[in-house]
């Protein structure tokens, strides 16, 4: 339809040319300086009208209520702390030795998708960032804080969990400050960012993804710490399209 409308208007041009050439500008005013078919303008209409609408990018959606857990409860690891949610900040007590919640929601995307949140650990000296997330049929676990207080890593690919794979790194994390995630699940990567810097980036084919034995409770979707006191608020996410 764009391309007849474009003749269309190209025709009418073309036909008020000809009229002007035929009557040799009789009744106009001599003095005046001819006028010139708009053409810029025409094709400007038409370039405007042929080029293909920004697209959207999805709406970041909140995975939490803002005093309520509705949707989620606590996860039994057995020695689990307390855990409780106020003003959209959810508070993991220190566990013996996790802590955490998992989600009941079944209409979570398993795949193309990003989710992102602020965490900080406001005790303890392990990890307090354990995601545990699906990536298509399967599932891994992003650790921030671990073995220690600083193993970045994914936990399991082909078997190895994040002290022994490619994803492995270490930082320095700071009790009661907040830093900001983001996990980006698409069809050929897995990528992760702390603060906006990159720290995973892992290629999806010929891989196998799993989870540690004692965080299968956390399935499909969890979020635990180790032996911490843990304040994660801000969690979120949206479908890729």
């Amino acid at each position: 339809m764009k391309s007849i409308r474009a003749a269309s208007i190209i025709a009418s041009l073309s036909l008020a040319n000809l009229c002007a050439m035929a009557t040799d500008g009789v009744g106009q005013d001599k003095s005046a300086p001819p006028t010139k078919p708009q053409k810029a303008a025409v094709t400007a209409q038409i370039e405007l009208e042929d080029a293909p609408a920004a697209k959207k990018e999805a709406k970041w959606l909140p995975l939490f209520e803002k005093n309520s857990l509705e949707g989620w409860e606590s996860t039994n690891f057995g020695g689990e702390g307390s855990v409780e949610i106020k003003e959209g900040v959810l508070t993991l007590g220190r566990g013996d030795p996790l802590t955490g919640v998992h989600t009941k929601k079944k209409d979570l995307p398993t795949d193309r998708y990003e989710m992102r949140w602020k965490a900080k650990r406001a005790d303890g000296t392990d990890f307090f960032a354990g995601v545990t997330f699906p990536i298509g049929k399967d599932h891994c676990s992003f650790i921030c804080g671990g073995w220690g207080g600083g193993l970045v890593g994914i936990s399991s690919i082909n078997g190895n969990d994040a002290s022994e794979n490619e994803t492995s790194s270490f930082r320095d994390f700071k009790n009661g400050k907040w830093y900001s995630f983001r996990i980006r699940v698409d069809n050929k990567v897995l990528k992760a960012w702390i603060d906006d810097e990159e720290v995973v980036s892992v290629d999806r084919e010929g891989k196998s993804f799993s989870v540690r034995a004692e965080v299968m409770p956390s399935r499909p979707l969890g979020y635990c710490a180790f032996q911490s006191v843990v304040e994660v608020k801000e969690w979120e996410y949206r479908v890729l399209d």
